[in-house]
């Protein structure tokens, strides 16, 4: 959508109030505006100087979430796991994984959390669990077509002796989605579904134990307090009945969004109505599908409160691209009633600061997805020039109405760390892709909260007996919490600044935006929401800010006077 050159009129969006969560009458859910920080925990904070991140690490740092001003946090996986794809292979859905604490650990986070006026949200993970989940050892001890084995998507192999995969789907994760298993009299047998890792059997939703073993998961942390649940991988979960091939160059429409998924959520929404009026519990998809029409359809009334909007995510840095995504939002998500639920980075994705900051791309190996080439970009980084846009996307993503996530660190500006050795990665799409797919293993790298030598400051005050099961590189002492605590024109002053005054400045039920037009820059953004005009420039030259726009309330770097710089972002209020 072209750039406003009109200046007589403004264009308005908005997104719909209506909402069937648990609020009073006339009171809006709380999830409505916030703004959650995204722990992946093993890299978080460690107390005890193994090298891994830990409940007991998260706790003692929970003052700087708080300080930081965000509304409440979500958990990656902290169950017990074998760890193929830390913590996304669960072993055990209702315990906690020993390496990062215990149940009763976890329930003093959350009422410490909850202490601060911090909510809590903990990762399921449905599509899959496990190979060393109970339910999986006993499939594979028991014989083709037992109950055992109806809990999980096995089928005989095509060839004279069974000896090719069921169908032609690859893993996620690279190479072949299935694996052969020995029958009880080892002879060769059936094969498994795996959409990710071999070590992550996929469940089969048809089946009505799984069903229910995830309604009593639900109600077992929903007991303990817990306000709610990211799925992942919410738009699996069924595939096709006939597990037809498909052609490998494409979005697979038999693994993905099959329509039955829907009646799934239906079912937990009335698992988590049930809690009310006392809890408003939320549930948050992450879900990638074809168009923002089909996300659309899992944020109907009766089924999830979120998705997350990867449309933003995915743009280059570039203004109509930002423009026209923010549009599809308010058209197909605000129709709906939802909180468009904004993101610019996660575990799984290059840190913002490295994907704003590619100047010259490199062409990813034919083996790499569309998805995989748009979040995961590499070529030739610009550092200061990613650092200073990914700080100007942060401040735009907070001026929306909607629910904001941040990933940690990115409120430090972290880049993604592109050269670990080959020897440290651990991630499976590192090894299933024969080492053409780096993998994510760069934007989880542990952390740092000092400039301390050794580990930044990451096992907290314990000496460390070990080192950060990632290396972190020397670079990260410039990022260090403690270097950046005193510093104003820091990153993190900026978040910290940006989310206090979002918090004063943005009315909760204001969510309209009206596009302001700017006379010959097509390269700038403009839009108002209540009383505050929001200003991206995503150029290299300067824009003048119109007296009439008002006083700056935050800025992503500094302005020169009433002229905003290129890469820059700026609030002001009349």
């Amino acid at each position: 959508m072209p750039q406003d050159s009109t200046p007589a009129t403004t264009t308005e969006t908005s997104a719909a109030s209506a909402d069937s969560g648990a609020a009073a009458p006339g009171a809006r859910p709380w999830w409505r505006d916030a703004v959650i920080y995204q722990v992946y925990l093993r890299s978080f904070a460690d107390s005890d100087g193994d090298g891994i991140g830990d409940l007991a690490g998260l706790r003692s740092r929970l003052d700087y979430l708080a300080g930081l001003g965000v509304d409440g946090l979500w958990l990656n996986p902290c169950y017990p796991s074998p760890q193929a794809d830390h913590g996304y292979d669960v072993a055990d859905y209702t315990d906690v994984e020993p390496a990062y604490g215990d149940l009763a650990t976890l329930d003093d986070l959350v009422a410490d959390a909850h202490g601060r006026g911090l909510r809590v949200l903990m990762d399921l993970v449905p599509n899959h669990c496990s190979s060393a989940h109970p339910w999986f050892r006993e499939a594979l001890a028991a014989a083709p077509g037992s109950a055992e084995r109806a809990r999980f998507i096995f089928r005989p192999g095509r060839g004279e002796n069974g000896e090719l995969p069921p169908n032609n789907w690859p893993s996620v994760f690279g190479g072949p989605a299935w694996t052969r298993v020995p029958d009880p009299d080892g002879t060769p047998g059936e094969w498994y579904l795996h959409l990710f890792d071999a070590g992550q059997p996929d469940f089969d939703w048809r089946n009505e134990q799984v069903q229910q073993m995830f309604d009593d998961v639900l109600r077992f942390w929903f007991d303990r307090g817990v306000d709610g649940f990211r799925i992942d991988v919410a738009h699996g979960l069924y595939k096709h009945a006939d597990l037809p091939d498909w052609d490998t160059a494409h979005y697979n429409p038999y693994a993905w969004n099959q329509p039955d998924v829907h009646e799934v959520y239906r079912r937990w929404r009335r698992i988590a109505a049930s809690y009310a009026p006392d809890r408003e519990l939320t549930f948050v998809g992450e879900i990638w599908v074809p168009t923002v029409t089909d996300l659309a359809r899992y944020l109907r009334p009766d089924e999830l409160q979120q998705a997350f909007f990867f449309d933003l995510l995915m743009q280059p840095w570039d203004a109509a691209g930002f423009r026209d995504s923010i549009d599809r939002a308010f058209t197909e998500i605000g129709a709906t009633g939802a909180a468009i639920t904004w993101t610019l980075a996660n575990h799984d994705v290059h840190r913002a600061a490295t994907r704003y900051g590619i100047v010259r791309p490199e062409t990813p190996h034919e083996s790499v997805d569309l998805q995989t080439r748009l979040t995961r970009p590499r070529g030739e980084v610009d550092t200061d020039l990613g650092e200073r846009r990914a700080r100007a996307a942060g401040l735009l993503l907070l001026a929306l109405p909607g629910t904001q996530y941040l990933y940690q660190g990115e409120e430090l500006g972290l880049p993604e760390v592109l050269d670990l050795p080959d020897e440290a990665r651990q991630d499976p799409t590192w090894f299933r892709s024969e080492h053409h797919d780096p993998g994510r293993d760069g934007s989880r790298v542990p952390l740092p909260w000092t400039t301390r030598s050794g580990d930044f400051g990451f096992s907290g005050p314990a000496e460390p007996t070990a080192a950060p099961w990632l290396p972190q590189p020397d670079w990260f002492a410039k990022y260090a919490v403690a270097e950046q605590n005193d510093d104003a024109d820091s990153t993190l002053s900026m978040y910290r600044h940006a989310l206090r005054v979002r918090r004063e400045a943005f009315s909760g039920a204001d969510e309209t935006v009206s596009w302001l037009p700017v006379e010959d820059r097509p390269d700038v953004l403009a839009f108002r929401r209540g009383d505050v005009t929001c200003v991206v420039a995503f150029g290299t030259e300067a824009v003048a800010l119109p007296e009439e726009w008002g006083e700056v309330l935050a800025s992503s770097d500094a302005l020169e006077g009433r002229r905003l710089p290129g890469d820059t972002a700026v609030w002001l209020r009349a």
